[in-house]
């Protein structure tokens, strides 16, 4: 292992859901960001995987097609079955674009797009609403990951209300995480898993 994965947050999330996802399997960015978790996803699943990747910033969606034409990902829409199809609305209504119950992770790396515009974050109603449709999508043995920034004042009640709410999650549907930094000062970013039995 090349990389010491307590200190990379993003990264150790992401080396946890990978553990989770197969070739062919259907899987969520609900941040796309910048594109990399939607890239690295897209590796994951393969050429005859899904990633349905979701943000409300037309830069990211600039960002992340531009990423994954550089890469050779195959994007796609709603009539395509494989590859990566890129959605310009909240992730609170995955919903809308998600049948049924047979997605085999959801990926949520709250906060803010990095380098864009900071004023623009995840807010705790709208990522309530998404994590919750998310629980509802990913099948048996998937899992849900956020990634919880509370260096700012809407990560801080985002990742308040996410801990209460998983906190009161039935043991017998689900297996809850939570990974902090003990030792950080600084709000280093932390992880919450949820995984449905």
């Amino acid at each position: 292992m090349s990389e010491n994965l307590i200190t990379k947050t993003t990264v150790w999330a992401m080396e946890i859901v990978g553990q989770y996802i197969k070739e062919g399997d259907t899987v969520i960015d609900a941040t796309m960001g910048n594109g990399h978790d939607t890239l690295a996803l897209a590796k994951l699943v393969g050429p005859k995987g899904s990633v349905i990747a979701f943000d409300v910033q037309p830069q990211a969606l600039d960002n992340t097609r531009t990423l994954l034409e550089s890469e050779g990902v195959t994007l796609c829409d709603a009539a395509r079955e494989h590859g990566v199809r890129l959605i310009l609305d909240t992730n609170a209504n995955l919903r809308q674009y998600v049948g049924g119950s047979g997605v085999a992770a959801v990926l949520f790396n709250l906060g803010y797009l990095p380098g864009g515009d900071k004023s623009v974050t995840t807010t705790k109603e709208e990522t309530m609403t998404a994590v919750s449709a998310a629980l509802d999508v990913v099948k048996p043995g998937g899992l849900v990951c956020a990634v919880l920034y509370s260096g700012h004042e809407q990560g801080a009640e985002e990742k308040a209300a996410l801990l209460e709410w998983a906190k009161e999650l039935s043991s017998k549907e689900y297996h809850v995480a939570y990974i902090s930094m003990w030792n950080q000062k600084k709000c280093p970013p932390e992880i919450l898993l949820i995984t449905k039995k």
